[in-house]
């Protein structure tokens, strides 16, 4: 199998972004925009690409293979983790089905809460053709609602922002987002949910900062970090 290949610069820049890698799995730092798998739109994947690097660095003359045991939205950045083995990605994916992969986030929201810390839970209800989740007004008597319950605490404030941490106890569709803005604090950037303008690229403040997971082949204890975007700015002094 043949893969396009990439320009240095292209190459270079997913060199960059390659938080760990060994013969097992490929942790990567996804950019705002960029889709993990492929969808409608036809658009060239991060998969794909990523394929495409390692048959030309590594001088792979057959196909390459990455599994995808999760995926990150498309408008968010940050922690995405590709496995390069069958036995990875089965046990990965077991990983991410049983809770036991821990993942922390960074939302750069427009209005600081209330509270500097709290856990938030609602019961959400999935609009399939909206591609949105709202807040279901009768919680668990609505029809289709799901619990959705998340840990989150204030970073700080840059400028014009508050930056807050937030975890997952669950994980439901567009969580993070839906519920940040029924707290009153939508995120940077996310029209969807209340947000007053876009970003530059189309993408949101919401970013996949920390992963925790036992190696799913080496069984060491895994704890990466993903920088944020360079375009949040402000940030930089809670690093």
């Amino acid at each position: 199998m043949e893969y396009r290949r990439l320009d240095a610069a292209e190459a270079g820049d997913i060199s960059s972004r390659i938080l760990y890698e060994d013969n097992h799995i490929l942790v990567f730092n996804k950019a705002a925009g960029e889709i993990v798998q492929g969808d409608k739109t036809g658009d060239e994947c991060l998969a794909e690409t990523l394929k495409a690097f390692i048959a030309q660095r590594d001088g792979k003359p057959g196909k390459v293979f990455l599994g995808i045991p999760h995926r990150l939205d498309r408008p968010v950045s940050g922690i995405v983790v590709f496995a390069k083995t069958s036995k990875a990605l089965s046990r990965l994916s077991g990983l991410f089905r049983t809770g036991d992969i821990h993942k922390t986030y960074w939302a750069l929201c427009c209005k600081a809460p209330e509270k500097e810390s709290g856990e938030l839970t609602d019961w959400l209800v999935r609009n399939e053709k909206m591609n949105k989740s709202f807040v279901a007004r009768e919680g668990s008597k609505t029809p289709g609602a799901k619990e959705a319950r998340l840990l989150y605490k204030m970073v700080g404030n840059t400028d014009r922002y508050c930056l807050l941490e937030v975890e997952l106890l669950t994980g439901r569709h567009h969580q993070i987002r839906c519920q940040l803005s029924a707290m009153g604090c939508p995120i940077k950037g996310d029209l969807k949910y209340g947000a007053s303008r876009s970003n530059p690229d189309g993408g949101i403040c919401l970013h996949s900062r920390r992963i925790k997971f036992v190696h799913p082949v080496r069984k060491d204890e895994m704890d990466i970090i993903a920088p944020p975007p360079s375009t949040w700015r402000g940030v930089e002094k809670f690093l």
